[in-house]
This record gives structure tokens, C-alpha cells and sequence, in this order.
């Protein structure tokens, strides 16, 4: 019951082993866009409303004008320096790796830590927008009911994107295409009928600009102008979510990254800015109760029937609120792999470049939606209080990326000829974000949203810091393991296979390293001669950081064979018969699991050991951090009838003297 409720919600397991498993969940270009696009198409929902409302409090409305041209290049400048990106760092990671290996892994660390927290806020505040849109539409009675629908929504989404991204794109779809097909049809439609009025809305920002300049406020206009940009800044986020998923990509991926990249581009900039355009060409104004949105597509409409202007309208108006939810993709999709590309570096728990086996990163998931239902209770999903250092987190990051690449074509000048065109696209894409991002506490939103993103984000990364200086402290130690083990010669006759009649002492290892030198010699020590035969046991663990290409999967399998074939040979040495056995998936107690009983057919007297590392107080803390799999595997081959022994290996204190019987060849 339990395996079929599993493959239900989650769908069926995927065969990391198989080739065309890569094919099979990898995204094509357009898939891409509807995965990662809709957190920037999204923004367009509110973005040019936010921006062109500045202008029209301030009498100025038909400089919009001018908003459309600041917005369209914009958005080309920054979506043509993440193409480098791309381009640059083929494997993924975005603002975290281009911190890391262009500026420092200080500057990466809170590239990436901004970067987590944006994609946690992404989840929250397009639920909540989502929400808010949809409750537009019904009776003011059911508002208390928002808040259940927002979680609701989110352990929905959680669900979907538990069982892949490419489902969960699929399933999304149709919202994503109706959202742009209305919108790409009442923008063109617009235009069309209107655009003999361009001229007039020119000259009508001419004698705005005039009016201001003969009572002395140009100045002011020009603050007002910049103003209304930085505020619609927001429509410029979701840009940099292709760079931090290449992995998810069909190859070629850099090709299909920068096509997706121009899709999101191309869609972002027609979209904020027409919608710009329509408002100045049809006088939008402010209307209670209406979104300017709404306004826009009902005067568009006005020509038509009563009843097909009010079907399109409500059509379009519901695709805009689906599309807020749709845009929450884009946090699951990148926000699980930033946590994967820092995990691979130590800075947060292993576990998050794990896969499950539906090839998800199942801890991401439910980390990044977990959070943002933490988020969605504490703000009771009142999306005002978290917008603004959300959008600080985002251009926190593009300052980074940005820095790097100029930093880098800056110190490969005198290697790549086209390093000056690059680096000046590079220094306007950085001196647009320093602009916005500096501007944001001089428009009236005051420092509130600096502290709230330089406090979130700083959180995060304190605790980055601790994780990662936990391991490696632990890894010194283990270093010491090594250095008094693994070096240790070790001679003797060539290996023999384990007498099928004996007891068998099957070990699990994980790599060639002390540990596992240690568990081995650790054997004879408690049991004594009681087993003289060894079987060693290794799952070759496909993880984030191997899961690229079959070629990585291959090299896998002939490390793990060559470290089996070197425990073999110091077994050999030290007076034992041994063989090896491996398997190969993304959880190695389910494969040991597998394993365990085809080892019993072999070898019937076979008892299963495994080494776990023991702190002096075993707290919540170590237990996250390191893994519990010795402890999963016992209890579950218990449960089978197959005795397990789980061997101390102490870290902490001082460091684990080699076992007596180190020395000698006979165990």
C-alpha cells in the first residue's frame, strides 16, 4: 500500500544506471522557459503597474515612454551578461560559482546564501500573490480562508516537484501558454489599433518635460523617472535562474541555456514594455478596486461585445493569478540546486546534493517549501512585508556576478580578443544593478528592507560557516586516519577468494581512506580469529556533483572497482581471504539493502559490518550533518534476519591509534 501511494504521488522510480535517463528528464529550451521563465513573466503582473503609478502620482505619466526603453535595455544588458555566465560555467551554479572561483569563496558564499533566500521568498510570495489574485475574484467573506489555500498551494507544489521537473513543467503548462498567448494578444492588439496615438503620447511627454523645466523641476522629474525604474526593478528578476540550473538542461547545454536565456529575455522585455506602451497610449488611470492591468485590457476590449470582452477579460486577468503560482517553479527548480552546488563545497549539509529515486533533490524540495511555508505563517502570506528585501537579495546577487565578470575579462585581456566588448557590457549590466540597489532606501522604502535582507542573508550564512568549519575539522581528523593507515604497508601473498563455508565478515566502505582501513582492522581486534574472510562492500553513490553525463557515471564505477581492488590487496596483506561486491544508484541503504541478500547466496555464514563515526555527545546537530546510514541499514537487515554490527569510530578527542593487530599479518 505504502510503495503504491508512493509511486501515485511521486511517480515511478527512474534508472540512474540508464543512458537515456539523462535525455529523458532533461529540459529543451522551451521547457526551460516555462520552468524558469515564469518568475520573471510573472513579475510583469505588477511590475509596470508599480512603476508607471510613480510617474502618473507625479503628473508625468507619458514618461513611460522612456520607462519602456529603460526597462527593454535593461533587461538585455543583464540577460546578455548571464549568457557569459552560461557560456563561462557550463555546469551550473550561477552567482554562487561565479563568486566563488572569479571573486573569492567569501563573495560566493553570500552570493549564494542571497540567492537561497531569494529562492525561498520566490515560493512565498508568488503563492501569496497567487492567492491574492484568486481571492480577487471571489467574495470578500472567504478572505480568512487565504491563508489555508496558500499552504494548500504550497503542498501542492511541493508534491508536483517531488516527482520531477520536467512532470511539474508539463502539469504547469497550460497556464504558462494561456498567461502568454492573452497577454502577447492584447499587447499586439493594442498596439495595433492604437498606434497612431504614439505620436500624440510623444508630444504630450514633451510638454510634460517642458512644463518642468520652465517652473525649475527637472530635477525632480529625473528623480521621479529613476524612481518609477527602481521600483518596477522587480520585473527584472528570475533572469539569472537559467545560469544557476544548467544541469537540468538538454545537451548542448550552453547552447540550450542561452536559447532558453533569449526566450526569457525576448518574452520579459516585450511583455513589461508593452504593457507600458498600453498604458500611455490608452491614458490608463487608477480605477478602485482594479489592477492597472485590468484597466488596460478593458479599455483594449471596449470595441467589442459585452460578452466576449468580459470572457477575455476574466481569462486573462485568472492567467494572470495561476501564472503567480507557476512563477513558484522557480524556486524549486533552482533553489534545491544552489543547495546541491554548496553542498558538493561543504557549506551545507551532504545530504542536499542527494538524490532521490525519482532523481530529485528531495531534501531541497522539501527545504525550500518548507521554508516558505515557515515564511507564509509568520507573514500570514501579506506579500507588502516580504517584496522588498527580496528584490535586494536578487540584485545582491547580479552585483556579484556581474563584479566577477568583469573582474574576469579584465584579467584574460590580454588572451581574448573580444575582452573589451565584454567587460563594457559587463561594467553597464554591474552600474545598472549598483544603481538600483543603492537607490532602493533613497525612494521612501527606507533601510528596513537592507536590514531585513542583510539579516536574513547573514543568518544563512553564519550558519554556512559553521557548517562548514565542522567539517572540516572532522576531515583533518579523518586526514590523520589516513596518514596512519592507508600508508601502511602492506605485504603479502596475492589475494584469495573467501571460503564459502566460513564465516564472512561483509564491510561496507565508502572510498579507500582510513575509515575504512580502520573498521577492517578493527574486526580481528574484537572478534579475533573468528573471521579470516572478508567480503568488502561499496555503493557507488550518484549524487549532484555526479550526475552529469554518462561518462561521469563511468568513471564512478571505475573508482569504486580500483578502491575495492585496493582493499582487497591490504586485506590480502594482512592475512585475510577477500573479494569485493558494489552496486550503483543514489541511496546507498536501498542498494545495500539489494545487495545484501545476492552476498548471503554466496556466502550463507556472512555478518555485516559498517563503521560510523561517534562524537562524545551525539547531538541533533551531528546527526544532520553526518549520515545515519549505518544505523538505517542495521535496523532494515535486521528486519530481513541478516546480522549487522555497527563499529565505533571515534573522531573527537584524541586521535584513533592503529589497532594492535595493525602490525601483524595474522588477524
Amino acid at each position: 500500500m505504502r510503495n503504491w501511494l508512493k509511486r501515485f504521488f511521486l511517480g515511478t522510480e527512474k534508472d540512474v544506471l540508464d543512458p537515456r535517463v539523462f535525455e529523458h528528464i532533461a529540459l529543451a529550451a522551451f521547457f526551460a522557459w516555462v520552468g524558469l521563465g515564469a518568475d520573471g513573466l510573472s513579475s510583469s503582473c505588477y511590475g509596470p503597474e508599480e512603476g508607471y503609478l510613480v510617474l502618473f502620482d507625479h503628473k508625468v505619466p507619458a514618461l513611460a515612454l522612456v520607462l519602456c526603453l529603460m526597462t527593454a535595455t535593461t533587461i538585455a544588458v543583464i540577460s546578455a551578461c548571464y549568457a557569459q555566465v552560461i557560456e563561462l560555467f557550463p555546469g551550473g551554479g550561477g552567482g554562487y560559482v561565479v563568486g566563488t572561483k572569479l571573486l573569492g569563496p567569501a563573495l560566493g558564499l553570500i552570493s549564494g546564501c542571497a540567492l537561497l533566500v531569494d529562492y525561498v521568498l520566490t515560493v512565498a510570495i508568488s503563492i501569496a500573490s497567487g492567492v491574492d489574485a484568486v481571492f480577487s475574484f471571489l467574495p470578500e467573506a472567504l478572505g480568512p480562508v487565504k491563508l489555508v489555500v496558500a499552504l494548500a498551494a504550497a503542498g501542492l507544489l511541493i508534491t508536483l516537484n517531488l516527482r520531477g521537473v520536467k512532470e511539474s513543467v508539463r502539469i504547469l503548462l497550460p497556464v504558462f501558454l494561456i498567461f502568454v498567448l492573452s497577454h502577447v494578444f492584447v499587447i499586439l492588439y493594442t498596439l495595433g489599433t492604437n498606434l497612431g496615438g504614439l505620436g500624440s503620447a510623444a508630444g504630450q511627454m514633451a510638454r510634460q518635460v517642458g512644463d518642468a523645466a520652465r517652473e525649475s523641476r527637472l530635477g525632480e522629474v529625473f528623480t521621479t523617472l529613476i524612481k518609477a525604474f527602481v521600483i518596477g526593478a522587480g520585473t527584472y528578476t528570475g533572469i539569472e535562474a537559467v545560469s544557476n540550473g544548467m544541469q537540468i538542461l538538454k545537451e548542448p547545454r550552453v547552447a540550450t541555456g542561452k536559447r532558453t536565456m533569449f526566450y526569457m529575455a525576448a518574452s520579459l522585455a516585450f511583455m513589461c514594455a508593452g504593457i507600458l506602451l498600453g498604458y500611455v497610449l490608452l491614458g490608463v488611470e487608477r480605477q478602485p478596486g482594479q489592477t492597472l492591468n485590468a484597466v488596460l485590457f478593458t479599455k483594449a476590449t471596449a470595441g467589442w461585445s459585452a460578452g466576449a470582452s468580459h470572457t477575455f477579460l476574466i481569462v486573462t486577468l485568472i492567467s494572470e493569478a495561476m501564472l503567480l503560482f507557476v512563477a513558484a517553479q522557480a524556486g524549486f527548480i533552482g533553489g534545491p540546486r544552489m543547495l546541491a552546488t554548496m553542498a558538493v563545497d561543504r557549506w551545507v549539509p551532504q545530504r542536499f546534493a542527494r538524490f532521490s529515486d525519482r532523481l530529485v533533490i528531495q531534501d531541497g524540495v522539501i527545504l525550500m517549501g518548507g521554508a516558505a511555508i515557515v515564511f507564509l505563517l509568520v507573514t500570514r502570506a501579506q506579500v507588502k512585508l516580504l517584496v522588498i528585501f527580496y528584490a535586494i537579495n536578487v540584485f545582491i546577487t547580479f552585483v556579484v556576478s556581474l563584479l566577477g565578470m568583469c573582474v574576469h575579462w579584465w584579467r584574460v585581456r590580454a588572451a581574448e580578443p573580444r575582452w573589451r566588448r565584454r567587460f563594457v557590457l559587463c561594467a553597464a549590466g554591474l552600474a545598472i544593478c549598483l544603481t538600483i540597489l543603492a537607490a532602493r532606501p533613497l525612494i521612501g522604502e527606507g533601510m528596513e528592507g537592507w536590514y531585513g535582507a542583510i539579516g536574513t542573508t547573514g543568518v544563512v550564512a553564519a550558519a554556512c560557516v559553521l557548517i562548514r568549519r565542522h567539517y572540516r575539522h572532522v576531515g583533518q581528523l579523518l586526514r590523520r586516519l589516513d596518514l596512519d593507515l592507508v600508508r601502511a604497508p602492506a605485504e603479502g601473498s596475492a589475494p584469495q577468494p573467501p571460503d564459502p563455508r566460513n564465516p564472512v565478515a561483509v564491510l561496507f566502505v565508502s572510498g579507500y581512506n582510513g575509515l575504512g582501513i580502520h573498521s577492517l582492522l578493527t574486526i580481528p581486534r574484537l572478534f579475533g580469529a573468528q573471521f579470516k574472510d572478508v567480503v568488502f562492500a561499496s555503493i557507488g553513490v550518484v549524487d549532484y556533483d555526479r550526475f552529469k553525463g554518462p561518462a561521469e557515471i563511468e568513471a564512478l564505477k571505475a573508482r569504486v572497482e580500483a578502491d575495492l581492488a585496493k582493499y582487497v590487496a591490504y586485506a590480502a596483506g594482512v592475512g585475510f581471504r577477500a573479494t569485493s561486491r558494489s552496486a550503483f544508484g543514489t541511496d546507498p541503504v536501498d542498494e545495500l539493502v539489494e545487495l545484501c541478500p545476492k552476498i548471503t547466496q554466496d556466502y550463507p555464514r556472512s555478518v555485516f559490518f559498517a563503521g560510523h563515526l561517534v562524537f562524545p555527545q551525539e547531538t541533533y546537530w551531528t546527526r544532520i550533518l553526518h549520515s545515519q546510514t549505518a544505523y538505517e541499514l542495521q535496523r532494515r537487515l535486521q528486519f530481513q534476519g541478516l546480522p549487522m554490527v555497527v563499529l565505533p569510530i571515534r573522531v573527537y578527542g584524541p586521535a584513533s591509534a592503529p589497532p594492535p593487530s595493525i602490525a601483524s599479518p595474522e588477524p
